[in-house]
């Protein structure tokens, strides 16, 4: 299966016995299936996803990333989650694209906090010939320093995914956001399959896929599983999975939507964990508003990977010295490139 192929609930009936079911190599996981992972025991849902976290794992290492806005503001896109679109009011202005000596100064500054992945995220629906231009020597410099580099620059034309690669990118981010019936809640200037497509250039082109979606939409318990389903049955599933808890911003068609129960949230990151055991699973956005409780519980369902700093595109991100002193607490540490 590649990235060309849609899989709905509907279409993904079937056996419910996930608890015995090791690994997506030897059939696909369908929606049911991870619906009743998400429907479990909490205890039992958890040891699983643990068991599985330690089986591929270091079972205390976290991954630590830093995301930078590179371009931020002005986007044409409608998704109803994301104050960076031109068409909301939120209060987030139009900047022009970052000088190359802006972008390493702050990748200088993640490498000195600890960070071994620096990425780099752009407002608009997809770069121009001249951003890529851009992107690529940001790029090169960035891997000077023996840093890890991954973009998210929109939906990629042609050609440019190539350019990215031979710049030496090491991963490209491109959310799938939700699960494919629920997609045109939340978005209807692009097609589901729009992303896929952008998805197959770049794993076509040798570059690490991140890929994952936003949860506490609206969406449903199922959609969730929905989603999951989507990214395990990717072949192969993506290197690097953020599960991103939805950040409010008035002016947003999503304001006001209510809040996802954080045990739900928690629920959705070991159901990650075990259908896509090899990946890394991000703590994405929404962190500033969880606990340390929470997030010692998402640690325990199989997250291995934080976006750290203050900062994560245009929304708060828990302080560099607050995730210390948690991972300090957790006895954790920061796994290297």
């Amino acid at each position: 299966m590649n990235f060309n192929s849609l899989i709905t609930s509907n279409e993904m009936e079937g056996s419910t016995s996930n608890f015995t079911k090791e690994s997506q190599d030897a059939e696909l996981w369908n929606v049911t299936e991870i619906e009743s992972l998400l429907n479990a025991s909490f205890n039992d849902l958890i040891f699983r996803a643990q068991t599985v976290h330690r089986q591929y794992h270091d079972p205390n290492g976290v991954q630590l990333s830093t995301l930078i806005s590179v371009k931020t503001g002005g986007c044409p896109e409608d998704c109803g989650y994301c104050p960076q679109a031109a068409r909301y009011h939120t209060g987030v202005e139009n900047q022009d694209m970052l000088s190359l000596d802006e972008v390493m100064l702050a990748a200088t500054a993640a490498k000195d906090k600890g960070a071994s992945r620096f990425c780099m995220g752009a407002a608009w629906r997809g770069p121009k010939q001249r951003d890529i231009e851009k992107m690529t020597e940001m790029v090169r410099a960035v891997k000077s320093l023996g840093m890890e580099t991954c973009a998210t620059l929109g939906l990629l034309k042609p050609g440019q995914a190539q350019q990215l690669g031979e710049a030496g990118l090491d991963y490209y981010n491109h959310n799938l956001d939700t699960a494919p019936e629920y997609y045109e809640e939340i978005i209807t200037t692009r097609q589901y399959q729009d992303r896929l497509n952008t998805l197959q250039q770049v794993r076509d082109a040798g570059i690490n896929v991140c890929c994952g979606g936003i949860v506490g939409m609206g969406e449903t318990r199922r959609s969730r599983a929905g989603l999951i389903a989507q990214l395990a049955n990717m072949n192969p599933y993506p290197e690097s999975v953020p599960i991103n808890h939805l950040v409010q911003v008035k002016g947003t068609p999503l304001y006001g939507t209510a809040v996802l129960d954080p045990l739900e949230f928690v629920r959705t990151i070991a159901a990650a964990r075990i259908t896509m055991p090899k990946a890394m699973v991000r703590l994405s956005a929404g962190r500033q508003e969880m606990s340390e409780a929470v997030q010692a519980l998402c640690f325990l369902a199989g997250a291995n990977s934080i976006f750290y700093g203050d900062k994560l595109l245009t929304t708060g991100n828990p302080e560099t010295d607050r995730d210390r002193l948690l991972m300090e607490k957790l006895g954790l540490h920061a796994l290297s490139a």
